[in-house]
């Protein structure tokens, strides 16, 4: 064979492998992740701040980020923050998280939101409004996890437990993030009403100093969980 014809051949394969390595689907993403956080009137200016930087700094984290870059496909991620049933708001929609780039802008998104509402506490209806979101992925994934922080129990809208139980038959996780500064019980609370499905657990912040620490050490746990098929289990940490 001339030396060109090789030339063009080896030329001709390199381009038909690319075309199949284009046509080859990517990784869906690992873990879908909806962050539910409390807004109420009981969490002042100065907590809300905390949380929201707390969302942020946690994604800005080498050990949070060094985990996501290890799972295959990344995670998916939005931002919700509840209230009253009528004023829960999506502030970061569905971003797919998967290096150090992509997690930064996620936490420039979260710091560019403002507080969207200032209402009761609705924990079941904020848990069936994260449940809805995942109808809006990008691309379905097998593992879906409601992660929603607050710092009091449910004093209006959809029993949290009647929620928790529906949203639990369909495959969705729940973990919750309890804030003690208000109600000392809060964490059995969250676990008795709150949380469910496999690999469910619940974090303690004992203030909101501590709310950062404590959003982290969540969600390594959460991708700590994957894969899906995991065995269940229930586990209690404290910050």
């Amino acid at each position: 064979m001339p030396q060109t014809a090789k030339i063009r051949w080896v030329a001709t394969a390199w381009a038909a492998a690319a075309l199949l390595l284009s046509a080859v689907p990517a990784h869906t993403a690992a873990l879908a992740l909806v962050l539910a956080i409390d807004v109420s009137e009981s969490v002042s200016t100065d907590r809300y701040v905390l949380q929201h930087d707390g969302i942020a700094r946690a994604f800005e984290n080498p050990e949070l980020i060094d985990k996501i870059a290890a799972t295959p496909g990344g995670i998916e991620a939005l931002v919700m923050e509840w209230s009253d049933p009528e004023k829960i708001a999506v502030t970061v929609g569905w971003t797919r998280i998967t290096n150090r780039k992509s997690a930064t802008a996620f936490a420039v998104a979260v710091r560019a939101t403002e507080r969207t509402s200032n209402g009761l506490t609705a924990i079941g209806s904020a848990l069936l409004a994260a449940a809805a979101a995942f109808e809006h992925l990008p691309e379905p994934t097998d593992h879906r996890v409601i992660d929603i922080s607050g710092d009091g129990m449910a004093n209006f809208g959809v029993p949290p437990a009647e929620a928790r139980d529906a949203l639990v038959k369909t495959g969705i996780t729940i973990n919750g993030l309890a804030i003690l500064t208000e109600e000392p019980w809060l964490e059995d609370y969250y676990r008795h009403n709150v949380i469910g499905g496999g690999g469910s657990f619940v974090v303690v912040a004992e203030n909101m100093n501590s709310f950062a620490d404590a959003m982290l050490r969540k969600l390594v746990e959460e991708i700590a969980l994957l894969p899906p098929e995991a065995e269940p289990q229930e586990s209690t940490m404290r910050q």
